[in-house]
């Protein structure tokens, strides 16, 4: 069976893989090209894990200069489970029921269950392999962008793509897909599902993991900006007024707008706030959350693809009896 499987979806998993390949080659390439391109904007014997030393020039040039990589990179995160979804799960039920294939395949020595087991299992643990390999890649080119593209632990993108939840996204879409095949019994209207489940399912997860953890608080004196870049927000702040109390909109320290000038007036009217003793509440998720937010959404996503694939195997099960 493992042959069989390797016959049948070998364009998938050499397609697959191949693309990685090249992913990988163009972020190692752009790492390479992006690090010397620093190393002559920043001031000579500048020390630290990114080579910044906080040149904004280095920040903003390499903005510009990697636009579109930034640009490519933020549609992943979606785009790449949805495409595992589509052209991995979708075709593995979808397509025999299509071409009258099943008809044969299931009529052999091996046993339905037996053949969708081994399927199910190889092609999953090759979907997972894919995964964490493309978080491996990720891992190893982000730290001379970090500062371009955002944290690790606020940005849902990059979150996505590191760790462990790439593996885990792309099987719970590898399973969303075999179950969407084998009720439509057809491919296209499965790959359809496929995308629409992953970015539903994309989206309550992001709304639902503010609650991973119980988030902490702090109140902010001199600056509305959480001096961690890397820790996760959780809703706006509010500004708390000196007797303690919570207020939407501060009465005092009107802000008289000015066309072309609202940012400076912005400020103007937060150092208002500050002088006269408000303070600005925030809560958030430290870094030092990561893992615990990984771990609690793969563990959800795993479940999720199990559940998924028993449906896909008993529903498969009960047409053939």
């Amino acid at each position: 069976m493992i042959w069989v499987t390797w016959r049948q979806h070998r364009a998938q998993i050499l397609l697959t893989f191949g693309f990685l390949a090249v992913l990988g080659l163009v972020l190692l390439g752009s790492a390479v090209e992006a690090r010397s391109y620093v190393a002559g904007l920043v001031p000579g014997g500048c020390a630290g894990a990114t080579a910044f030393c906080g040149s904004l020039e280095a920040v903003a040039g390499l903005g510009e200069r990697y636009d579109a990589i930034y640009s490519v990179f933020g549609w992943m995160p979606l785009v790449l489970p949805a495409l595992i979804g589509a052209f991995w799960g979708a075709p593995l039920l979808g397509r025999e029921y299509e071409r009258g294939t099943h008809r044969l395949a299931w009529t052999q020595a091996v046993p339905v269950r037996r053949w969708l087991v081994v399927k199910l299992a190889v092609l999953g643990g090759a979907v997972v392999a894919g995964g964490l390999l493309l978080s491996l890649m990720v891992s190893l080119w982000r730290p001379v962008f970090r500062e371009g593209i955002d944290s690790g632990f606020g940005n849902i993108g990059i979150f996505n793509m590191t760790g462990v939840a790439p593996a885990a996204w792309w099987l719970y879409a590898f399973a969303l897909g075999t179950l969407a095949g084998a009720l439509f019994r057809r491919t296209l209207p499965a790959m359809a599902l496929v995308v629409a489940g992953v970015a539903a399912t994309m989206f309550a997860l992001f709304a639902l993991s503010d609650h991973y953890a119980t988030p902490l608080r702090t109140e902010l004196t001199g600056t509305v900006e959480l001096g961690d870049p890397d820790a996760r927000l959780v809703g706006g702040g509010t500004w708390v007024d000196p007797a303690g109390r919570e207020v939407g909109t501060p009465a005092g320290c009107e802000r008289r707008l000015d066309a072309g000038r609202s940012n400076r007036n912005t400020e103007a009217w937060h150092d208002c706030l500050f002088a006269e003793g408000y303070r600005y509440a925030v809560s958030y998720h430290p870094a030092s959350m990561f893992w615990r937010f990984q771990w609690t959404e793969a563990g959800i996503l795993v479940l999720a693809s199990a559940a998924l694939g028993g449906l896909a195997v008993r529903r498969t099960l009960r047409r053939t009896a």
